[in-house]
């Protein structure tokens, strides 16, 4: 007996679902956050905890953790719909907006991490100066370090420009949206 309409329509929403989850394993994001995206997003509408623990199987604590994840990329937003008393979440439709937030967000993680941890090191190379008498191979090696700390620096400059370029939408005037 054929399949209805219907259910072929299901059948090719899933495929959709099952395509998103891989792309977003490609992007660096777990398949799980990219197949709760994929469902919101063929949705079409703002989706309760409760509703996607339904269509994944997954525990109501599980869904949580992950649309926490998927809030904290920037890809998923908690939003307000009136007369509904339960969290409410839902996904970016545009395709670019969400490789933009997915890049950006990622990116922005590790500038950060990387500055800290270039502040960490040219404090200590210069505590170390500082409170110690060294000898020129030393002060050799602490300088050669201090020279590799700033162009780690510029280098995640460099990085915080590229996303400010993605995040401010510079990126389609050079590479147009078809």
């Amino acid at each position: 007996m054929d399949e209805t309409p219907l259910l072929k329509i299901k059948h090719i929403e899933e495929q959709f679902v099952d395509k998103i989850a891989d792309n977003m394993h490609t992007y660096g994001v777990s398949t799980t956050v990219g197949r709760v995206l994929g469902i919101i997003y063929m949705n079409r509408k703002a989706m309760t905890l409760d509703e996607l623990s339904k269509e994944t199987g997954m525990s109501k604590t599980r869904m949580s953790q992950v649309v926490r994840e998927m809030v904290d990329l920037n890809i998923a937003e908690k939003v307000f719909e009136k007369g509904i008393r339960k969290d409410l979440y839902n996904v970016e439709q545009d395709y670019y907006q969400t490789f933009i937030s997915l890049f950006t967000s990622n990116w922005q993680k590790a500038i950060n991490k990387n500055k800290l941890f270039e502040k960490k090191l040219s404090a200590e190379l210069n505590k170390i100066r500082a409170e110690q008498e060294i000898d020129e191979v030393t002060e050799e090696k602490i300088n050669m370090l201090l020279k590799e700390t700033k162009e780690w620096l510029n280098y995640y400059q460099w990085l915080a420009n590229l996303v400010e370029f993605f995040d401010s939408g510079e990126i389609f005037k050079h590479v147009p949206k078809p």
